[in-house]
């Protein structure tokens, strides 16, 4: 099978795109075309597959990647036996075009996720949710959908395949589950809505005794923070880290943190970096966004506390490191339930199964 892969939003070291579905699919036998913003993340281009660089979609300016993809499919589109969309504007794109195996994976709901968009004028804001709501319904009456959480299903009047937002659960950890150590750890895009400026705040009030370390790119609204943070000794950023590389930093630490701002876009899906914690052995620290308290109360594996409330989490890191029996307790059972859950394993075959079918469907 010879796939399209096809992103302008997405940073091309997606941990779902390219960590997850590539590889399965590389390992599956199937020849893959990555065609993402390369040049705009400042991202080296893969040695392991064949690459197409493309402009990025940031903010107002999304015209010229939407021209870029068109061209693309006109160009090429029917040498791909499945072409994988990513985004849902790349669904516009395909008007008009006759391109088989199309596919759009749904990992988002972007409509909630407009809300939150500082680029996008308040007044704009509801027409743009129409907008995207209308998108999803010409992309159910045109192309097979893959949805990566069971509650997306609502915005569908079909059922479609879930391939979900598990993780690569790794057959065992370099050091021993719950091995103290006096740091915490956040993996992911820093954004104030996801907590950077509260994770600043929990440095500032545990040191010295536990060191807080960020994870990822810092986007606008907080980057200044955070490196100001990070040069007065206050966290320790780490910036961009290719996904193996940042994973491989979890083992050991006192816990992974997840604190989102109780926002739409937050409620209903699972943050991946609580998984991720847990088959490495971390326990987590989360607010109550639904499905993240709930992942944390159903396997006893780290705490829950208020949104914006730094006191709480600072109390919830100082107890584990006060007590170590009780970490380990916390981080052998949320390995567990990721083992036995949260395995990309599973739904791997689901994802290349579906479009193997796609690609029979449309040949």
């Amino acid at each position: 099978m010879n796939v399209l892969v096809v992103t302008v939003v997405h940073d091309p070291q997606d941990a779902r795109i390219r960590h997850r579905q590539i590889r399965a699919l590389m390992d599956a036998g199937h020849h893959i075309t990555f065609a993402a913003p390369f040049s705009a993340y400042e991202r080296p281009r893969d040695d392991d597959l064949r690459t197409v660089d493309l402009p990025r979609a940031q903010g107002l300016n999304r015209l010229a990647a939407a021209r870029a993809v068109r061209r693309l499919l006109k160009r090429r589109g029917r040498e791909f036996d499945v072409v994988l969309l990513h985004d849902p504007e790349l669904v516009l794109t395909t008007a008009g075009l006759s391109v088989p195996g199309l596919v759009w994976d749904v990992h988002e709901d972007t409509a909630a996720a407009l809300q939150m968009k500082a680029w996008l004028p308040r007044p704009a804001r509801p027409a743009a949710v129409m907008l995207i709501r209308a998108i999803e319904r010409m992309a159910e009456r045109r192309m097979p959908l893959i949805l990566a959480e069971e509650s997306y299903a609502e915005r569908f009047t079909r059922p479609h395949p879930i391939v979900r937002n598990s993780v690569v659960v790794p057959e065992r950890i370099p050091e021993p589950i719950g091995a103290r150590d006096d740091r915490v750890i956040y993996i992911g895009r820093l954004t104030r809505a996801r907590g950077a400026l509260e994770m600043i705040e929990l440095g500032r009030r545990l040191a010295p005794g536990v060191a807080v370390h960020l994870v990822g790119p810092a986007d606008r609204d907080c980057a200044d923070a955070v490196e100001d943070a990070h040069h007065a000794g206050i966290v320790h950023w780490h910036g961009f880290v290719p996904n193996d590389a940042a994973l491989a930093m979890l083992p050991s630490a006192l816990a992974g943190l997840s604190l989102l701002h109780d926002q739409p876009n937050y409620a209903h899906s699972l943050p991946t970096k609580i998984v991720e914690y847990m088959a490495h052995g971390v326990p987590v620290i989360t607010t109550p966004n639904p499905s993240s308290a709930e992942i944390v109360r159903r396997h006893h594996c780290g705490s829950t506390v208020p949104f914006g409330d730094v006191d709480a989490a600072a109390e919830a890191i100082r107890a584990l490191a006060a007590d170590p029996a009780e970490q380990r307790r916390l981080a052998t059972a949320g390995r567990t339930a990721a083992i036995e859950y949260y395995s990309w394993r599973t739904d791997a075959g689901v994802f290349v199964e579906t479009l193997e079918k796609i690609a029979i469907a449309s040949s």
